[in-house]
């Protein structure tokens, strides 16, 4: 079903790194979703009036507040596709993040309504009348929330959408709190025990812890997070592959919403290479490496000296006494001043993301760890922090 909608309403459906592409992704899952939840609402509503059941009930307006959330993610997924303007020159890419934010508080606002609900039905009971009916409808709402599930994680996969990952999410919450809801109509019907506001309590509990994971996941990309590792290993591989590129650093990678990615970096290069050379590679990474994984990249040029022995083997014994430090630590940028009585090392050094040791008490511990390999070295250091590897 789910292919069939899509060669129906998504044409070139296989860019999905073009925005109008994703747009109609967007549009489509919204779509279906406005219609499923409708009926569900509608359907919910007249079996909770019918029974009585205040989880019923409640399970409907959380259906109907799902038609908000799809309107939002089919919004958001249009919005994140308008190209730039002079006001966003990175375009709008990061309101998907925002539509699935909304989302996520949509989820929990309705959690915490069901778990006042759920409340006051357990200070004032009242009597639970099932029927056939109201099984049917819970049953039929349990297997369509599933495909709805199923439907928008396969979108959300496709074209890489939290947005569409989050109401994936929300629809399985959906389709484990109309479970507890079928239960304890169930529990009613056959034992006569009414525990209907204490089911209903339980899956508010649930629908909250969701739509505050959910929101956390759709935060982290607006606050900013460390790129995919393996994108990170793609891009230094493939730089270094360039002729005359000996290593590279400062690595950050900018994320403006998907397909949205903006990299920069700076390439060790001999000292002694042809410039204009050099610059001709540099062009030509930038441009190759930009289209190849779709991004934006911007290189800049450390030249290194690589033919002064004295120069190679002080930094080779820097490098092995920051490992001694900590492993985590790398240095680049390396440069010796040389004098009659001293030697200055002037280097820069990438410290990792949770790297507890204070900045001043590292620079004392580089600095005496370098007067151990010889007393006339003077160390001038700039540290550096990694925004590619997670805090482990």
């Amino acid at each position: 079903m789910t292919r069939l909608l899509i060669k129906w309403f998504v044409k070139n459906h296989q860019d999905v790194e073009n925005p109008q592409v994703r747009a109609a992704y967007g549009r489509m899952a919204g779509f279906t979703g406005i219609v499923c939840n409708i009926l569900l609402f509608i359907l919910k509503l007249s079996a909770g009036l019918i029974s009585g059941s205040v989880s019923v009930m409640a399970d409907a307006f959380n259906n109907l507040s799902d038609t908000g959330s799809s309107i939002v993610t089919m919004v958001g997924l249009k919005m994140a596709g308008r190209p730039a303007d002079p006001e966003h020159p990175f375009g709008h890419g990061r309101m998907e993040y925002m539509s699935g934010f909304i989302v996520s508080l949509i989820i929990t606002l309705v959690g915490v309504e069901l778990f006042k609900s759920s409340a006051e039905k357990i200070a004032s009971p009242q009597e639970l009348t099932v029927s056939a009916v109201t099984i049917v409808v819970l049953v039929c709402s349990i297997a369509l929330k599933l495909w709805m599930c199923l439907f928008n994680r396969s979108l959300g996969k496709r074209i890489g959408s939290g947005a569409l990952k989050a109401t994936a999410l929300d629809s399985l919450t959906d389709s484990a709190a109309t479970a507890g809801v079928l239960v304890a109509v169930g529990v009613s019907a056959l034992f006569g025990v009414n525990i209907d506001p204490y089911m209903g309590l339980i899956v508010a509990g649930f629908i909250i812890y969701t739509g505050l994971k959910t929101a956390k996941d759709t935060l982290d990309p607006l606050l900013g997070t460390a790129p995919d590792p393996e994108l990170v290993e793609c891009i230094q591989r493939e730089v270094l592959a360039y002729e005359g590129f000996l290593g590279i650093h400062d690595l950050i990678v900018h994320n403006y919403g998907p397909g949205r990615l903006f990299v920069t970096l700076h390439v060790e290069v001999p000292h002694n290479t042809d410039i204009l050379h050099c610059h001709e590679q540099i062009d030509l990474c930038e441009r190759e490496l930009g289209e190849k994984l779709s991004l934006e990249l911007v290189i800049h040029m450390d030249p290194i000296i690589t033919d002064d022995p004295a120069v190679v083997t002080a930094k080779a014994e820097m490098a092995a006494s920051l490992a001694r430090i900590d492993p985590a630590l790398t240095l680049h940028d390396f440069r010796m001043v040389k004098g009659e009585q001293r030697s200055n090392l002037i280097f820069d050094v990438v410290i990792p993301p949770g790297f507890t040791m204070r900045h001043e008490a590292l620079k004392a511990n580089i600095a005496a760890a370098a007067r151990e390999i010889d007393p006339s070295y003077c160390t001038v250091v700039n540290l550096d922090m990694d925004y590619t590897r997670v805090h482990e």
